[in-house]
Parts: C-alpha cells; structure tokens; sequence
C-alpha cells in the first residue's frame, strides 16, 4: 500500500517559537538521518559471492534472515549481530565446512562496515539545526550496538543538538511513552521521525505521539510493516526537507 507523500517546503522555514502543541521531537537515526542500509545490502552481495559454490544467492539470503531474525534476542540489532548470523549461516551451508578464508573475509567485512564514514541524508541537518534553534527538545531514539550508534552520532555532527540520546534494544510503545515522559511534556505533545513502520511510525502512534514517516529506498526485510494512513496523527514526507513547515503546521 502506498503512503501519502507531502511535499517539502519551501527554502526559507518558518519561525516555530510558537509552537505549543508539538514540543518534543524524536528522531530515528539509521536511514532518517544517515544512510545504513546500503551498506548491509552491499556486504550481503560479498556475503553470496563469498559462498557462492555452496549456495544459491536466493536461498542464501533465506537462511541469513532466518538466522538474523532467531538470533534477535541474543544478539540485539547491529553490525555485529549481522556478522554473528553471517558467520552461522556459512557453517549451516558449508555443513560446518566453511573455509577458515571465508570466516575471515566476513570478519573483515563487518570490520569495514563498522568503521564507514558518516552520509548525512538530504535535509537532515537543516531539519535538526532548525528544531533546536525553534527550542524544541530532540531526542535521538535509536535501536543497534551501543559502540556504533556512539561512533556515528560523532561523525555525524549532530549530537550536540540533542537533549537526550536514548539507545534501546527495542522500540516498543512503552518505550516511547516512557521516553517523551521523562525527557518532554508526555507522547500527545511529541512527534517520532523515522525511516521505518514497524519501529518508528505504529508504536510511537500506539503510546499517543504524532509520528513522521520518512521512507527510505532500502528497507530491511525484518523492519517491513504495514502503514497506518488512516491514523489520525500519522504524516508521511518524501525527505527531511518537508519536516519544519509540517511542525510549524502541527503546532
């Protein structure tokens, strides 16, 4: 089902002093701020290339996302949980046969994708620098490894613009309601931005908040939702570019 897309605003934003209903706004990180996704769908191909002799690309791609989504509540959401349902998926192939080569070229591949450089996707700057400068409270509300989600808000430049960080290992709608709770005046007066249905858009809307769906190009598969258009407090944008006049709408 296709989401309504607003259009972006126009260049010069809006003043949102003013705003008194929308005063805490939650961002999602991987995918709304920075590009993520890309970079395990490209270590995915290295993944079937690697076990190419062992496996079809399809059916191997089957067996890593039943092994990431098994290995969830052990290893939580990350790169390193990633490599982990890599380095299972070769043995289960190979027959616990994979070459020693192997293991260490997924190894290295996690290596890199733990250390890329930071991309800031279109607008995002402009749209955190304006909420902050608004007097708005931002909260980075991100799942993944603690290390990583640390590293790129760093690179990223963009932590100083947040009040809170809050990096959890699930986003459920007690996550969200406790959150706005504590760090703002409750989930009626916040907003969730973000890439993602299952986490960002229907369990922020769950526990009271309005909830921005910024779709990305790439979605991972365990991340796949169905879209609440009819909800009353659900807005969907094509990039971070539309977010300041939508608050200033709201507000």
């Amino acid at each position: 089902m296709t989401s309504p897309v607003a259009t972006a605003g126009a260049a010069e934003a809006p003043d949102l002093s003013e705003t008194v209903n929308v005063t805490t706004v939650g961002f999602d990180a991987d995918d709304t701020l920075w590009h993520n996704e890309r970079f395990f769908v490209l270590t995915q191909e290295r993944f079937g290339a690697l076990l190419a002799d062992h496996a079809p690309r399809d059916h191997l791609a089957e067996r890593l996302v039943a092994a990431e989504r098994r290995n969830l509540h052990r290893y939580g959401y990350g790169i390193k949980g990633f490599v982990l349902s890599m380095i299972e998926t070769a043995l289960e192939v190979t027959e616990d046969n994979v070459p020693a080569r192997v293991i260490r070229d997924i190894l290295e591949a996690g290596h890199e994708m733990l250390e890329h450089p930071i991309e800031l996707l279109p607008a995002a700057r402009e749209a955190v620098e304006a909420l902050a400068a608004s007097h708005h409270r931002l909260i980075l509300i991100t799942k993944g490894d603690l290390m990583d989600q640390e590293r790129k808000l760093a690179q990223s430049g963009l932590g100083e613009y947040f009040d809170r960080i809050e990096i959890v290992s699930e986003k459920a709608p007690g996550t969200y309601a406790r959150i706005f709770a504590e760090h703002g005046d409750g989930a009626e007066r916040a907003m969730m931005v973000g890439n993602s249905v299952k986490s960002d858009i229907r369990p922020a809307l769950e526990a009271g908040a309005w909830a921005v769906h910024v779709p990305f190009e790439l979605t991972w598969v365990l991340e796949h939702a169905e879209t609440p258009e009819r909800h009353p407090r659900f807005r969907a944008l094509r990039d971070l570019g539309g977010l300041i006049p939508l608050v200033a709408e709201l507000g």
